[in-house]
Parts: structure tokens; C-alpha cells; sequence
């Protein structure tokens, strides 16, 4: 199991600070392991009740606070720092740091970086506390290294949905320390930069070119077969960090526009079970969080696109300005 810095002794301190009685525990996918130890040592240590949120959980967009208003006095959210929305009950964000090793993969990373001089830094969450080092660490091999803050991010920051920190910056390539691929893609269709991937989970270095040249076919596919489409679904997300009911309204506009038929579905949790009762539909616009149409487009029956891609599929927009979706928090 990995391990994280949970900061439990100071959650801990927080609770008894307050006096909450009732808290609200609420963990992403990969952390929600910790919850019932975590919940037993704040029952134990405080007097607190408290109540764990057993629902999917994909970022501080995500939060429970709507749900738990009302039921508890406070909530703790592990995992993810805040964003500027007005959240309805106090929340404490727990960052939850991860303590794998990673200047082994950032080594690695320096052999693909041979090529560039000056390189914008940038991680998720779980690695914000390193950077400074890794900035030094790269400065110490040569590099003249950027960060900056975002619009809802801090320094150095990016989101599955957000890359505003990396914007900006005037650099030759981008270094991303973190797993996965899909926020360095974001980073490579964001920047129109070279992305080098440190992978500390995997201790390896890799450039993300390849793997974007296969999405960017896969998403013209899906606007090539929306292009045809006579009737749309432009999905919204009753989450508060990813409704953006003018942005879809604006999206049915264009829609009819074109003589075409466009219906507004409000959706919590976006699944192919959910949408399969709308078999009259023959295309699907995501205006809730960019990862669904791009990560999980295998898994439906028909195409999702994000809002940018239905201005391709429309003509109102050219293929080579292709752009990711991103949602920004002011």
C-alpha cells in the first residue's frame, strides 16, 4: 500500500479545537482504504461520531458537503487542496502528501530534458511539497526552471481540468512529477509544448507525444461521427465545481442553430447505464468534468465530446485548433 502523510495527529488537534461532535470524513478512490482506521482513532481520541462518505469522489469539485449539510459540523476531505467555491459546511482539506520517492524518476527525466534549457515545473496534490526541492534539483543539473500559480491552483499546480499555472510560462519543455497520463496531456494539448513525464510510482521517465498522437485520433473519430449527429444530449453535472448550465445552454443554442436537436440532461454521476435510456440521442457533449469524454469514451455506446469538440463537429471551429477542455475557477 502506498503511504501518504495524513496529517492524522493534526486532524486530530482540529476536531477537539472545534468541539465538532458529528464529522464528516470523505477520501478520493485511492485513499478511502485509510477510512475506517482514520474514523476508529477520531472516534477514539476526540468523542466525535463520525460519517464516512462511501460515494465516488473525484476532487474538491466533488466535495460532500452538500450531502452532509445539515448532519455533521464538520467535514474532512483528504486528498486534494480547495478551490474557490462556496462550500455550505466547514471543511478541513487534509493535502494528503505522498512519501514515495521521486528524484530517481526525475534523474531519468533529466536524460529526456537534454534538448531543453528552460523547463516549467509542475505536479498534482500529492507532490505540491517538493517542488522547491525538485526545482533546486534541476537548477543544480543546469535547468533554469519556471512555476506559477493558476486560476483556482496554487504554485506549480495543475488539475485533470485545470492547467492555468502552466500557461504563461515561457519555457522550452515541461516537466510533470506525478503518475498516469492524463494530466500530462492535458499539460502537451494545453501548452502545445514537449511534456517529460517523471513517474515516481512506476521510477521511470517518459515523454507523452506518443500517447497524445493516439487520443488526438481517437477524438477526431468522435467528432468526425458527430458531425452527421441530428440530436444531442449536452450533459451537466449537478456538482457545483463542474456546473456550467450558461456554458450548455450556449452549447444548445449552437446546436439548433444548425437545424439540429439539442436536450439538457442534468446528471450527478455521468455512467453508460444512465445514458442508455436515451437511445434517440445520437451524440452526447460533456460540459461536467473533461476526463469523461476523453478517459472513459471507450465504455459508451455513443460518442461523447467535450464543448470545444462539438465546435469542430459544427465547422465553427478547425481541427488544428484543437484544444482540451478545461473548466477555470476564478
Amino acid at each position: 500500500m502506498l503511504n501518504y502523510q495524513l496529517e492524522e495527529e493534526e486532524t486530530v488537534a482540529k476536531i477537539r479545537g472545534l468541539n465538532a461532535k458529528m464529522v464528516g470524513l470523505q477520501f478520493p478512490d485511492g485513499l478511502r482504504v485509510h477510512a475506517t482506521r482514520l474514523a476508529r482513532k477520531i472516534e477514539k481520541e476526540t468523542g466525535a461520531t463520525t460519517l464516512i462518505s462511501g460515494d465516488a469522489c473525484y476532487g474538491a469539485c466533488d466535495l460532500s458537503d452538500r450531502s452532509m449539510e445539515g448532519l455533521v459540523d464538520l467535514l474532512i476531505h483528504w486528498g486534494h487542496t480547495p478551490l474557490p467555491l462556496d462550500y455550505r459546511i466547514p471543511v478541513l482539506f487534509v493535502e494528503a502528501y505522498s512519501t514515495v520517492e521521486v528524484f530517481e524518476s526525475a534523474k531519468e527525466a533529466l536524460k529526456l530534458l537534454d534538448d531543453y534549457q528552460t523547463i516549467g515545473l509542475v505536479t498534482t496534490t500529492q507532490h505540491l511539497y517538493l517542488l522547491d526541492d525538485l526545482a533546486n534539483f534541476l537548477e543544480e543539473n543546469g535547468k533554469n526552471v519556471q512555476m506559477g500559480p493558476g486560476k483556482g491552483t496554487v504554485h506549480g499546480q495543475v488539475l485533470g481540468c485545470n492547467f492555468s499555472s502552466a500557461r504563461g510560462l515561457s519555457v522550452d519543455a515541461f516537466l510533470y512529477i506525478g503518475s498516469g497520463n492524463f494530466h500530462p496531456l492535458g499539460l502537451k494539448l494545453s501548452t502545445h509544448k514537449p511534456v517529460i513525464i517523471a513517474d515516481p510510482y512506476m521510477n521511470e521517465a517518459r515523454e507523452i507525444d506518443e500517447f497524445a498522437d493516439r487520443v488526438l485520433r481517437k477524438r477526431f473519430a468522435k467528432i468526425a461521427l458527430c458531425m452527421e449527429a441530428k440530436r444531442f444530449g449536452i450533459l451537466v453535472s449537478s456538482k457545483e465545481g463542474q456546473m456550467r448550465l450558461e456554458m450548455a445552454k450556449s452549447l444548445k443554442k449552437l446546436i439548433q442553430d444548425q437545424n439540429r436537436e439539442a436536450y439538457l440532461i442534468l446528471l450527478d454521476n455521468i455512467t453508460p447505464d444512465l445514458l442508455m435510456a436515451f437511445r434517440d440521442l445520437n451524440a452526447f457533449v460533456v460540459t461536467a468534468c473533461p476526463r469523461i469524454a476523453i478517459d472513459d469514451d471507450q465504455i459508451y455506446e455513443k460518442p461523447l465530446i467535450t464543448p470545444y469538440e462539438l465546435e469542430i463537429a459544427l465547422g465553427i471551429k478547425d481541427w488544428g485548433d484543437y484544444q482540451i477542455d478545461e473548466i477555470i475557477y476564478e
